[in-house]
């Protein structure tokens, strides 16, 4: 997905947000006009999640290292594991347990601190505990139902801390029920924001359930152009992909893989694109996006 209007505003407004703490103006200054030649010099195909990797290093040079999440991604993490039975539970107990295990997951995409500034637990709370009264889209879920029902080889690419436990439940379900189907699972390659790398993976049992790669990026997203062999084998070869999160549609979307969408609106873009509310939920196929 191309960089649009919006993305870029909200970029350029974010990066001098971000530097206000700092007292020297003039290496602000300097800071902010090499991050609009970073944006515009991008290639046209340019994806947010790819420019703001390339921002980080900049940011670096005049700033010294980025946040650090490791304390936010362990707190999420534990969180979403000290409720993980319950849901499960709800989830066996449901009518289409795959699909009640697919709007958990997708609820789990509002553990996001690129997308917003604070995730509010008490908001989290209530869009789980309200998760069966909204569940993904029918008509795309049935369409889902039977490719993964002819599949041998599902690509899972995960997001959030915290979420990828939600992620494990859709796993263990698409497990039990289709017991041909081999799932690989794909986390980042290095530490960017809070999204999920290998130690997450293995804080959460992730690794226990199922075939876990690192993709050998800080992209907060899916950049195949960027990510190491084995994974963007992985990928091209997969019948199925889910992919989790804006940063993964930002990357991929247009790419004409058979992937299934699934996230949470959190931006305007987004809110504008598919006339939805904030925080409100998608699940939508590539094929119907071209």
């Amino acid at each position: 997905m191309k960089i649009s209007a919006p993305c870029i505003r909200c970029l350029i407004e974010k990066q001098e947000e971000r530097i206000q703490q700092f007292e020297d103006t003039e290496k602000k200054a300097r800071y902010m006009k090499e991050v609009l030649c970073l944006i515009g010099e991008s290639d046209d195909n340019a994806s947010a999640p790819g420019l703001v990797a390339k921002i980080r290093k900049v940011y670096e040079t005049y700033f010294g290292k980025t946040d650090d999440y490791a304390q936010i991604k362990h707190r999420f993490n534990q969180l979403m594991l000290s409720v993980e039975q319950e849901i499960a539970d709800r989830i066996r107990t449901g009518r289409e347990p795959l699909r009640y295990a697919l709007t958990y997951a997708r609820i789990g995409n509002y553990i996001d601190f690129g997308a917003m500034k604070d995730v509010d637990t008490k908001v989290l709370e209530d869009m789980i505990y309200a998760a069966e009264e909204n569940l993904v889209d029918e008509t795309v879920y049935e369409q889902f139902l039977q490719e993964i029902a002819e599949a041998k080889h599902l690509v899972y690419l995960v997001d959030n801390c915290g979420e990828v436990v939600l992620d494990k439940l859709v796993i263990q379900c698409l497990k039990e029920v289709y017991p041909q189907l081999r799932i690989t699972a794909v986390v980042r390659g290095k530490e960017v924001l809070n999204d999920v790398t290998i130690e997450d993976a293995r804080e959460t049992g992730l690794d226990k359930v199922t075939e876990v790669l690192e993709n050998g990026t800080d992209i907060a997203g899916t950049e195949l152009m960027y990510v190491n062999e084995a994974t963007k084998q992985a990928i091209l070869e997969a019948d199925v992909i889910i992919s989790k999160g804006q940063g993964n549609f930002e990357t991929l979307n247009g790419c004409g893989l058979n992937i299934y969408y699934l996230f949470l609106c959190k931006c305007h873009m987004f809110v504008k694109r598919f006339g939805v509310t904030k925080n409100a939920g998608v699940f939508v196929r590539e094929v119907d996006l071209i």
